[in-house]
């Protein structure tokens, strides 16, 4: 067998020219490759089962007007400020709503949070702090798993909204 020393010796202007371009490029779709499967998991957006129901719910459109909140969500005008991360977590697609993240975390298992009006949202995981994305409006809910593993929604937490805000 022939070692690759011999081969550099033999072809030296093509393997230098080869080796580190062929690497370039294995590495270049390598990055691809995965950096494209971390976008369709983190894409796929998350689905939960609501205990309550209304008949209006975000991501309904009545007349052509897309609603953007309802019954449980607290609404701030945000100017285009960024939303923080209250603690390090995760972030997913909501499968309902208008630019609708869940946010959940470890340090608060029970809990799930969904952000609405974000813009460019970061998913994935995130640490306390990091910018979510900006919003022109933030409509946010709390929502609480019940032991069959549906949840409902409950009162908005201000300190977890309040930390969302904060200015790091």
């Amino acid at each position: 067998m022939t070692h690759p020393g011999h081969l550099c010796r033999a072809l030296p202007p093509l393997y230098r020219w080869l080796k580190p371009g062929l690497l370039a490029a294995v590495s270049f779709a390598a990055s691809v490759l995965l950096t494209s499967c971390r976008d369709q998991a983190s894409a796929t957006p998350r689905r939960i089962a609501l205990q309550q129901s209304w008949e209006l719910v975000p991501g309904d459109t009545i007349e052509g007007f897309l609603v953007a909140a309802s019954l449980g969500d607290i609404s701030i005008q945000m100017n285009g400020a960024s939303v923080s991360a209250p603690f390090q977590g995760e972030i997913e697609l909501a499968a309902s709503g208008d630019r609708c993240i869940f946010f959940s975390s470890p340090e608060v298992p029970a809990y799930l949070f969904r952000y609405c009006g974000l813009r460019n949202p970061q998913l994935g995981a995130i640490r306390a702090g990091q910018s979510m994305g900006k919003a022109n409006f933030l409509h946010f809910a709390t929502l609480r798993r019940q032991p069959e593993g549906t949840w409902v929604i409950v009162e908005p937490s201000t300190h977890v909204l309040e930390r969302s805000l904060e200015r790091y």
